[in-house]
């Protein structure tokens, strides 16, 4: 294990020595506790920019989730009513409107 050494207010450090006491811990356990939940943080905001990086261009090519389409009778009452699973499915008549 390493030692770190901060340089803190002396009016943070001790609110910190309060809360570790209500706590029933120390500054050392309370700093330790803390990083482990920053680090859990950054690992699932991480997680979450790959799989947004994953899904982008989705739209573009057409693959756009079900929820953000309207229901098919909404875009094209008179022609297009046509659903699966839940999806729409495009329009082919649509180009010559």
């Amino acid at each position: 294990m390493t030692a770190l050494t901060l340089d803190l207010p002396d009016e943070k450090l001790g609110r910190l020595e309060v809360l570790a006491q209500a706590r029933g811990t120390n500054v050392t356990q309370l700093f330790e506790e803390m990083s482990t939940v920053v680090l859990a943080e950054a690992d699932a905001e991480t997680r979450f920019r790959r799989r947004a990086q994953r899904g982008a261009g989705r739209e573009a090519r057409g693959l756009e989730s079900c929820s953000t389409r309207p229901p098919a009778t909404a875009r094209h009452p008179d022609r297009c009513g046509t659903v699966s699973s839940g999806c729409l499915r495009e329009c082919r008549s649509i180009s010559d409107e």
